[in-house]
Protein backbone atom coordinates (compact mmCIF):
# COMPACT_ATOMS: atom_id res chain seq x y z
CA UNK A 1 0.00 0.00 0.00
CA UNK A 2 1.02 3.62 -0.76
CA UNK A 3 -0.12 6.93 -0.31
CA UNK A 4 -0.41 7.15 -4.49
CA UNK A 5 -3.06 4.27 -3.50
CA UNK A 6 -4.85 6.09 -1.25
CA UNK A 7 -5.15 9.27 -3.38
CA UNK A 8 -6.24 6.84 -6.71
CA UNK A 9 -9.35 5.14 -3.70
CA UNK A 10 -10.06 8.65 -2.59
CA UNK A 11 -10.76 10.15 -5.90
CA UNK A 12 -12.98 6.99 -6.98
CA UNK A 13 -15.74 7.76 -4.38
CA UNK A 14 -18.40 9.35 -5.86
CA UNK A 15 -18.84 13.20 -6.00
CA UNK A 16 -14.94 13.52 -5.04
CA UNK A 17 -13.45 16.58 -6.51
CA UNK A 18 -9.49 16.68 -6.34
CA UNK A 19 -7.18 20.21 -6.09
CA UNK A 20 -3.67 21.09 -4.92
CA UNK A 21 -3.82 23.74 -2.07
CA UNK A 22 -1.27 25.69 -0.04
CA UNK A 23 1.02 24.85 -3.05
CA UNK A 24 1.17 21.50 -1.75
CA UNK A 25 -1.71 19.46 -0.38
CA UNK A 26 -3.47 16.96 -1.78
CA UNK A 27 -7.03 17.68 -1.10
CA UNK A 28 -9.82 15.43 -2.01
CA UNK A 29 -13.37 17.21 -1.19
CA UNK A 30 -17.17 16.76 -1.74
CA UNK A 31 -19.75 19.24 -2.28
CA UNK A 32 -16.31 21.87 -1.64
CA UNK A 33 -15.79 20.22 1.74
CA UNK A 34 -12.27 18.33 2.31
CA UNK A 35 -12.56 14.91 3.39
CA UNK A 36 -9.18 13.51 2.86
CA UNK A 37 -5.68 15.70 2.75
CA UNK A 38 -2.26 14.49 1.41
CA UNK A 39 1.19 15.05 1.78
CA UNK A 40 4.01 13.46 0.47
CA UNK A 41 4.44 10.34 3.26
CA UNK A 42 1.20 11.36 5.21
CA UNK A 43 -1.93 11.89 5.27
CA UNK A 44 -5.26 13.23 7.54
CA UNK A 45 -9.00 12.76 7.09
CA UNK A 46 -12.06 13.53 9.48
CA UNK A 47 -13.27 10.60 12.11
CA UNK A 48 -16.31 10.08 13.74
CA UNK A 49 -16.21 11.43 17.40
CA UNK A 50 -16.11 8.57 19.00
CA UNK A 51 -13.40 6.89 16.46
CA UNK A 52 -10.96 9.57 17.39
CA UNK A 53 -9.28 9.12 20.99
CA UNK A 54 -9.10 5.53 19.71
CA UNK A 55 -6.74 6.32 16.75
CA UNK A 56 -4.95 8.53 18.02
CA UNK A 57 -3.90 6.14 21.00
CA UNK A 58 -2.12 4.18 18.05
CA UNK A 59 1.51 4.42 17.73
CA UNK A 60 1.95 6.42 14.20
CA UNK A 61 -2.06 8.32 14.47
CA UNK A 62 -1.86 11.63 15.90
CA UNK A 63 -4.42 14.41 15.82
CA UNK A 64 -4.17 16.71 12.80
CA UNK A 65 -2.34 19.76 13.02
CA UNK A 66 -5.01 22.34 13.06
CA UNK A 67 -8.21 20.10 12.57
CA UNK A 68 -7.94 17.92 15.66
CA UNK A 69 -10.56 20.48 17.11
CA UNK A 70 -12.80 19.18 14.34
CA UNK A 71 -11.53 15.23 14.78
CA UNK A 72 -8.69 14.94 12.06
CA UNK A 73 -6.06 12.86 12.39
CA UNK A 74 -2.93 12.28 10.54
CA UNK A 75 -1.55 9.38 9.76
CA UNK A 76 2.15 9.37 9.92
CA UNK A 77 2.99 5.57 9.94
CA UNK A 78 0.97 3.50 6.69
CA UNK A 79 1.93 0.32 8.71
CA UNK A 80 -0.42 1.36 11.78
CA UNK A 81 -3.56 -0.05 9.96
CA UNK A 82 -4.33 -2.43 7.23
CA UNK A 83 -5.23 -1.02 3.51
CA UNK A 84 -8.07 -2.35 3.90
CA UNK A 85 -8.94 -0.46 7.59
CA UNK A 86 -7.50 2.79 5.81
CA UNK A 87 -9.55 2.54 3.08
CA UNK A 88 -12.35 2.21 4.76
CA UNK A 89 -11.67 4.90 7.20
CA UNK A 90 -11.64 7.46 4.20
CA UNK A 91 -14.74 6.04 2.83
CA UNK A 92 -15.82 6.51 6.69
CA UNK A 93 -14.74 10.13 6.25
CA UNK A 94 -16.47 10.80 2.84
CA UNK A 95 -19.82 9.56 4.31
CA UNK A 96 -19.48 12.35 7.13
CA UNK A 97 -18.71 14.95 4.91
CA UNK A 98 -21.08 14.04 2.49
CA UNK A 99 -23.87 13.82 5.11
CA UNK A 100 -23.66 17.07 5.99
CA UNK A 101 -23.67 18.24 2.23
CA UNK A 102 -26.81 20.13 1.01
CA UNK A 103 -29.80 17.74 -0.18
CA UNK A 104 -29.39 18.14 -3.48
CA UNK A 105 -25.91 16.79 -3.61
CA UNK A 106 -26.84 14.02 -0.93
CA UNK A 107 -29.55 13.21 -3.90
CA UNK A 108 -27.39 13.56 -7.33
CA UNK A 109 -25.11 11.00 -5.69
CA UNK A 110 -27.59 8.44 -4.73
CA UNK A 111 -28.85 8.10 -8.12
Amino acid sequence: MTIATLRKYCLSLPGTTYDVKWGKDHCYSIGGKMFAVFGPKNFSFKVDDNRFLELTDLEGIIPAPYMAKHKWVLVEDLKVLSEKDLRALLARSHEIILAKAPKKLRDSLAK
